[in-house]
């Protein structure tokens, strides 16, 4: 199979042959660098163990890396059915390890794969990308078997989920990873390793689901109003945004959301009233 991979074309090739393009509604911007779709590939943990889920791998640039690799089974997910001449050929050359599903990510019913658990690789298109990651850490919390997720953000995304409080970038994504996961930034990825270039540079983060915060967590979707309410009026005081007695959580209520710990929004959620959410 190894050699199956290596004897296809040039990314840049098969894309000129099948007259594909980036197509800027699906947020695409593909990566050709080998050596950094192998290095990307690489660093999913235990690879050969596991199914690797796959979000948009429009020419398959990533996808070929994963496979090469090593990885048990490549499951990719792409709505651009354009794709489907290239990925048609590296189907064809993964004996038997590449399947493909043409639809929506976030629609997509992945629960055939839970039994064994998946990571889940990708370079995310910019458009979806934080709506994708609290899908997974949904499911993560819900129990799902997730084992790792290793992604390309935008730089400041990254940045955004492993940001501690009282950091600028403090907010939403950084609690929820925070509650239910270990999160951090591998490397960062030059805007001119992309085809179309962006105007923002990239990250690559990894995140490991944390068994033993994940057991803290009773109640994920009222967890995440909570920190979307908060957030969503970070320049005004808590007791602002939301009318409870602050006291019984220790706190005054003249904090901001940037303020609190991770650990205090799980507590909060657990024993505000619903309705104030």
């Amino acid at each position: 199979m190894t050699n199956k991979i290596e004897s296809l074309p040039p990314v840049a090739e098969m894309m000129r042959a099948s007259g594909l393009e980036p197509k800027k509604q699906f947020g695409q911007n593909f990566l050709f660098d080998l050596n950094l779709t192998g290095k990307i590939a690489k660093s999913v943990p235990d690879i050969k163990k596991n199914i690797v889920i796959e979000i948009g791998p429009g020419p398959a640039g990533l996808t070929r890396a994963l496979l090469l690799a090593g990885a048990r089974r490549v499951v990719a997910i792409e709505k651009d059915k354009t794709t489907q001449p290239i990925l048609s050929q590296v189907i064809a050359a993964s004996d038997g390890k590449l399947q493909v599903i043409f639809g929506d990510a976030l629609k997509t019913d992945l629960t055939d794969f839970d039994k064994d658990g998946y990571a889940v690789c990708a370079n995310l298109p910019y458009n979806v990308g934080t709506e994708l990651l609290i899908n997974w850490l949904h499911k993560i919390a819900d129990g799902t078997k997730i084992k790792s997720l290793t992604l390309m953000f935008q730089k400041e995304v990254a940045e955004r989920i492993i940001a501690l409080p009282g950091n600028k970038q403090y907010g939403r994504l950084s609690v929820l990873t925070n509650l239910i996961a270990d999160a951090k930034i591998l490397f960062d990825v030059p805007n001119t390793a992309f085809v179309p270039r962006p105007k923002v540079q990239s990250s690559v983060v990894q995140i490991i689901p944390n068994k033993n915060k994940i057991k803290s967590i009773t109640d994920i979707t009222k967890l995440e109003k909570l920190t979307a309410k908060l957030f969503g009026q970070r320049r005004k005081m808590i007791r602002g945004i939301i009318k409870t007695d602050w006291e019984k959580f220790g706190l005054s209520g003249t904090e901001r959301a940037e303020e609190l710990l991770p650990d205090m929004f799980l507590e909060i959620s657990r024993n505000i009233p619903e309705n104030l959410l």
